[in-house]
């Protein structure tokens, strides 16, 4: 063998070595998994569809009847279930006419209900098959499609998801299929569209012996949908379902590695093996009660925006000097010079609980959050019609972190050192301000005009303040939520 030939197979090993590809597996991020606190993550609200499997015992127009009265607004349909007992031949399927499409899209006006999911859809690999799933999608609205390929070259849903701007979620069904293992998937995903990725059915996992929470964090970043499913054993093909919380599968943990994957597809219910499978309604409000109770962030919306995969600054502007950098894919703020405000000036907030996270650059950094700023910033004066929650550790109390600026002193010091990151929890209703620190109450006061403060409304809009070049500071996870 030539020197020449001696060389490009080693660039080629190298390659494959620093890609990672073909040697990722579950036992590489299981010790990762294991050094998580997710008892510390901070769960976000997600939403969730039903999959029509859940009442595969009735026909296709039931089971939307008895997943809107469950309160839930999104379905994932399967192919095969029967349409309507008025017309019991007709199954749903990505060969139904435009006709019968139509039927079933008034239907799902009827109930204010959408379709976001497609699956498990089994068809050859051939490019005319296929397209008529991808079409059948199209023509319904469906954004995503869940499949388990027979073929491991991907090539042709690549060329799909290109064509018709469809995602694709390859679903794991338990040993002895193939991608029980989700390194298969993971495999097979490496050098295709980022809008191919993963179905991950959490039950289907611990049939297998898998650990779900480990599966996810091997397919960080590729997953597209979730079929969540908690069984009342592990490892045993035969496990049942039972309402989240109640079995195995680990819900709280599954859930915290979402949220800290930035997840925002679908919570997907599937009771497949259910107790009662003609009634299955007990159970999944159950279960979503206990998501419900375990979801930190329940009611709150994000100000950041979010949209294709990458966060953005819509509704935001800033006044003054400087501005703030966005990191769009993490959705980290970085301000840079000033005195500046950069404000959410898309909403007015009057009650609200305001969550958010920063971090100092340096220990002179110099910020606040501003609080119901009363008009559009156009000038300073805005300094004296709003409250600022101070972020500055080392002056005197009255504008120390933690300190409603210039009008009421912090109570204790709880924030951290430089470079960590902080988390704030400000609530604002009425004429009453409560500052929360690290998890600990710093401030609790009755406002009242003090300071620099001449006045106060009762409705305005958020703000955070860049203050100079030399007083960095970061900020993410901004969420509010409004108090009746």
């Amino acid at each position: 063998m030539s020197k020449k030939i001696i060389c490009l197979l080693f660039a080629l090993l190298f390659n494959n070595l620093s890609s990672g590809q073909n040697i990722k597996t579950l036992a590489d991020v299981k010790s990762d998994v294991m050094k998580t606190n997710y008892e510390e993550v901070r769960i976000r609200e997600f939403n969730v569809a039903v999959q029509c499997w859940t009442y595969r015992k009735y026909t296709f127009f039931e089971a939307l009847d008895k997943i809107r009265a469950l309160g839930v607004r999104y379905v994932q349909a399967y192919p095969g279930q029967k349409l309507s007992n008025e017309d019991p031949e007709t199954k749903f399927n990505y060969d139904l006419s435009d006709d019968k499409i139509e039927i079933i899209k008034n239907r799902l006006k009827e109930l204010n209900l959408t379709i976001v999911a497609f699956g498990v859809v089994g068809f050859p690999n051939s490019e005319s098959e296929t397209d008529k799933v991808f079409n059948f999608a199209k023509k319904m609205g469906i954004r995503k499609i869940v499949t388990e390929p027979s073929s491991d070259d991907y090539s042709l849903l690549d060329k799909m998801v290109k064509k018709y701007n469809i995602e694709v979620a390859i679903h794991n069904h338990p040993a002895p299929n193939k991608y029980a293992n989700p390194e298969t998937v993971f495999k097979n995903i490496q050098n295709v569209d980022f809008r191919i990725g993963v179905c991950g059915d959490t039950g289907h996992w611990l049939r297998s012996g898998i650990n779900p929470v480990e599966a996810l964090r091997l397919l960080k970043g590729r997953v597209i949908d979730v079929h969540l499913k908690d069984l009342n054993e592990a490892g045993r093909t035969e496990a049942y379902d039972v309402p989240f919380g109640k079995g195995k599968s680990n819900i709280h943990d599954i859930l915290a590695e979402l949220s800290l994957q930035n997840y925002r597809g679908f919570l997907t219910i599937e009771h497949e093996k259910a107790e009662d499978a003609e009634k299955p309604e007990t159970a999944i409000l159950a279960g979503l009660k206990y998501i419900d109770g375990i979801t930190y962030y329940k009611g709150f919306v994000e100000l950041l925006g979010w949209w294709n995969g990458r966060y953005n600054k819509h509704g935001w502007n800033h006044y003054g000097p400087g501005y703030f950098e966005l990191d769009e894919t993490t959705g980290i703020l970085k301000s840079s010079g000033g005195m500046g405000l950069f404000w959410f000036s898309a909403k007015k907030f009057g009650n609200f609980v305001l969550d958010l996270e920063y971090t100092s650059h340096s220990e002179k950094t110099n910020s606040g959050i501003f609080l119901r700023v009363p008009d559009f910033v156009i000038s300073d004066d805005y300094i004296y019609h709003s409250f600022e929650i101070q972020i500055d550790n080392v002056s005197d109390p009255l504008h120390r972190t933690g300190a409603v600026y210039d009008a009421e002193p912090v109570k204790k010091d709880a924030f951290k050192a430089p470079g960590e990151w902080n988390h704030f929890r400000i609530t604002f209703e009425g004429d009453k301000i409560t500052v929360e620190l690290n998890g600990q109450l710093v401030n609790e006061w009755k406002c009242e005009p003090r300071g620099k403060v001449k006045d106060f409304a009762k409705t305005g809009f958020i703000g955070l303040q860049n203050h100079d070049s030399a007083a960095k500071v970061g900020f993410r996870n901004i969420f509010i939520k409004e108090l009746k």
